[in-house]
């Protein structure tokens, strides 16, 4: 059977075009923090890889004849929530189960549900664990997944029962715990009634280290992709590959996705003898956002977290870089963690995928209820965008709603330039292209739009490239003007833009619209400027 790319689920190796698993980290480091019998940490965004690594973590471990190994998903015990009477017993059926399936052990499984549960809820996991130790000849090893899933009590009585037990590894206590899920265990939360919010650090200090698992390197993303060739010999055009990375970043849920689409949901690709193209992977990565697949629905799920809320709304709005790293560092190394920014060598959306995808679903309701907007009254007889035309509309537009709609948006700091990208991607999705431009320090927001203007090619042809910057009105109008201008510039000569158009909005409500709403142009170093009110 021919391989295929995984964008479900853990790898199996004999199905999935895959890397090295137990190269995705250090293998050698975790095999020493087993030998000096350390609990840890193992962290990584989701799909990731996460699974499918710890599962082939203990399939080594196993084999290497030195350790008894089991590798259990605890995320079923989250349905309990807070109460621990239900959150600890669901655990532990978890951790019994998978240590008979993995090492043979029904006995084990049998004695927790004939003696275990007669143990208060507070020792249960504890007793579990001893008594596996106890009746082992090996050291044993236990990896717990989905650990941050728990919350509450359940997730606090859990960590207590197993620093309850650390002293007696290893012969009466697992040798080594590896507690893996998205966040590292100091982002743990756990509120308990009457008490403050535990944190994690504080339950389960008994830590070595927290390891975090990346994405692919550049050339990891290649060599995964050419698999496929190796495999089937159809072929990649060279210029997919530079595209694939800026994408994806090697996020491994988007290299596998984009993968899966361009070679199998793409029918004609089927055909292993038909070189796939840059407009075949252009067409697949459209078909991905548009999908609103599971991976991209949890990314957009996370941006209603008021930590993640605060990082992205400053990233939206330009924020200072130096203030927001002084009093969030700790959110910032959150939403690091979750993998939806880095921050280094400076703070962004952490691919360009995900820098569409969010504004995309942060106005997606706004965008399906935009009426009387159809794309073909902004089209030129020479198939050029009108982007006066367009712009024109827009301010009408936003003289009508801006109020009303900002109230919808969860992130209403940056309504003005999401409602722009609502309105934009209704226009120019399905035929052309607009992306955007993050960054904290900028006080800014770049959009850039590409548009074909050879309806055969589509975007492999001749495309307009047009800017739009979007700056709010702080201070004096002629100051805003004059630093647009500049940064406007700036912008449209690293893209090769062949107009340049700068919005400014100005969010007083003393101001009548009459006021906001005007339109000019200026020339900044030999280049006409379209200078836009709202």
């Amino acid at each position: 059977m021919e391989k295929f790319f995984n964008n479900a689920g853990p790898i199996k190796p004999e199905l999935h075009h895959h890397l090295d698993l137990l190269h995705r980290l250090d293998w050698d480091e975790i095999q020493q923090l087993i030998r000096e019998q350390r609990y840890f940490v193992l962290h990584a965004p989701r799909q990731t890889g996460k699974t499918s690594t710890l599962l082939a973590m203990m399939k080594e471990l196993n084999a290497s004849g030195r350790y008894a190994c089991a590798y259990a998903n605890i995320e079923g015990a989250q349905a309990a929530r807070g109460d621990e009477t239900q959150g600890i017993p669901a655990a532990c059926n978890a951790i019994a189960r998978s240590i008979a399936l993995y090492l043979a052990r029904d006995d084990l499984k049998a004695w927790y549900q004939e003696q275990g549960k007669q143990f208060a809820v507070q020792d249960q996991l504890t007793e579990l664990l001893e008594h596996w130790s106890r009746s082992e000849a090996r050291p044993t090893v236990l990896l717990l997944d989905e650990v941050d899933a728990l919350v509450g009590d359940t997730l606090i009585s859990l960590l207590r029962q197993i620093r309850a037990g650390y002293a007696q590894r290893p012969d009466f206590f697992p040798q080594s715990i590896i507690l893996c899920g998205v966040r590292d265990v100091r982002d743990y939360r756990m509120h308990q009634e009457g008490a403050e919010v535990i944190t994690g650090g504080s339950a389960f200090n008994i830590k070595a280290e927290s390891l975090r698992m990346g994405n692919f390197t550049q050339e990891e993303t290649r060599s995964l992709w050419l698999q496929h060739t190796q495999e089937t010999g159809q072929v990649f055009d060279e210029a997919i590959f530079p595209e694939l990375w800026e994408d994806t970043q090697g996020q491994p849920w988007l290299v596998n996705a984009l993968g899966y689409e361009v070679t199998w949901k793409n029918r004609e690709a089927r055909d292993r003898s038909r070189p796939i193209s840059l407009v075949d992977y252009q067409q697949a990565r459209e078909r991905l956002i548009y999908s609103r697949a599971t991976h991209l629905d949890q990314l957009t799920d996370k941006l209603k977290e008021p930590r993640v809320h605060q990082v992205i709304s400053a990233l939206l709005n330009g924020e200072d870089e130096e203030q927001i790293r002084q009093t969030q560092v700790d959110d910032l190394q959150y939403v690091e963690d979750l993998g939806l920014i880095t921050v280094r060598p400076s703070v962004k959306i952490t691919n360009r995928i995900y820098q569409e995808v969010i504004p995309r679903e942060l106005t997606w309701p706004t965008q399906v209820m935009i009426a009387n907007q159809e794309q073909a009254w902004y089209i030129n007889p020479d198939h050029s965008l009108n982007i006066t035309k367009l712009l024109q509309a827009f301010q009408q537009f936003f003289r009508e709603h801006s109020d009303s709609w900002s109230e919808g948006f969860d992130y209403k700091e940056a309504a003005p330039q999401l409602l722009m990208q609502a309105f934009l991607q209704r226009i120019i999705n399905g035929g052309g292209r607009i992306s955007r431009e993050y960054g904290l320090g900028r006080k800014r927001t770049d959009l850039f739009i590409e548009w074909p203007t050879d309806p055969e090619q589509g975007m492999y042809g001749p495309l307009q490239r047009v800017v739009i910057e979007l700056k709010l009105l702080r201070g004096s109008l002629d100051t805003v003007i004059a630093k647009g201008l500049e940064q406007a510039t700036d912008y449209s000569q690293r893209v090769g833009a062949d107009e340049t158009h700068l919005v400014i909005f100005d969010r007083d409500p003393a101001v009548s619209w009459d006021e906001k709403i005007w339109q000019s142009q200026a020339d900044y170093d030999n280049k006409t400027i379209q200078l836009w009110g709202a």
